[in-house]
């Protein structure tokens, strides 16, 4: 399945193990072609970094325009 995002969606990364929360965070930058990752990401936390989703991840497109 291919991933495809534009700055200012969100990025869902459901939590790997029984228990553990899932992490949210806004698409700030992408730098795959055609809107594949790798994307860095500014998670709700605070943290930023640079992910590469894997199969436990699903981006949530940003609402746009009326």
């Amino acid at each position: 399945m291919w991933m495809n995002a534009t700055v200012g969606d969100r990025l869902l990364v459901h939590g790997s193990i029984v228990g553990e929360p899932d992490r949210r965070g806004e698409i700030i930058e992408v730098r795959g072609a055609g809107g594949g990752p790798p994307y860095v990401v500014r998670f709700d936390d605070g943290h930023t970094g640079l992910v590469f989703p894997g199969p436990d991840a699903v981006v949530v497109p940003a609402q746009r325009g009326p």
